[in-house]
């Protein structure tokens, strides 16, 4: 029988989860997934000037803005990172960001390779990436047909773009193949959990330490 005992917790900081893919390889699906399970982990929310789907929200899922007021914030440095992807620009907030950092929240993000190695350039310690791969490139273009949220032109450009999106799989700490959502999810939940107990991130654990060394029995 396992005993119950007193739950302490440690000062940490937060760390950022990139999740990569080429489109259609699902990686927004599990990143939603994995805000609904994981305490402690909160969404980038990206600024884009690609225009809003039927199935996003304002401010839920991107910051929707034009290309005039994406250059100002670029010039005014409000971006961790930025990077054109098919035609439209993507940038990460970076006040938001490092305040949540700070306080100890972990921040996922849903970018593609671009975005990731400007990231590593900022903040290579703070940062776990994972890389998602289809099981086959029929596969990624079946669920890009599922999604109807794209023409066909669209698909056919995202799909002539994948060979190249897909050769940045070694620059990932992590690589999953997504051939189901639920191993996918479990996958990525495991290395947050390993990742949470690095002793790097645990800013509290001295002090946590020295008072069991002078803790009385």
């Amino acid at each position: 029988m396992i005993e119950k005992t007193s739950s302490f917790s440690i000062d940490r900081r937060g760390f950022m989860v990139v999740l990569s893919s080429p489109s259609g390889v699902g990686k927004t699906t599990v990143a939603h997934h994995l805000l609904n399970l994981e305490e402690g982990l909160k969404l980038s929310i990206s600024v884009t000037t690609r225009p809003q789907r039927p199935s996003e929200q304002e401010g839920e899922d991107y910051h929707f803005v034009d290309e005039t007021t994406f250059a100002h914030m670029v010039q005014e440095e409000h971006f961790l990172e930025h990077a054109l992807v098919y035609g439209y620009h993507y940038g990460t907030p970076k006040a938001s960001v490092e305040r949540h950092l700070e306080a100890g929240t972990d921040i996922l993000f849903d970018i593609d390779w671009q975005g990731t190695q400007q990231l590593k350039q900022m903040s290579t310690a703070n940062l776990v990436s994972v890389f998602l791969l289809p099981p086959t490139l029929k596969t990624l273009d079946a669920r890009l047909r599922v999604r109807a949220e794209d023409t066909d032109e669209t698909i056919r450009l995202r799909m002539s773009k994948a060979s190249d999106e897909l050769s940045h799989w070694a620059e990932y700490d992590y690589i999953i193949i997504n051939n189901t959502l639920e191993e996918s999810v479990h996958a990525v939940r495991s290395i947050i959990q390993a990742e949470r107990l690095k002793r790097r991130r645990q800013v509290g654990l001295a002090d946590f330490v020295n008072s069991l060394r002078g803790e009385d029995i």
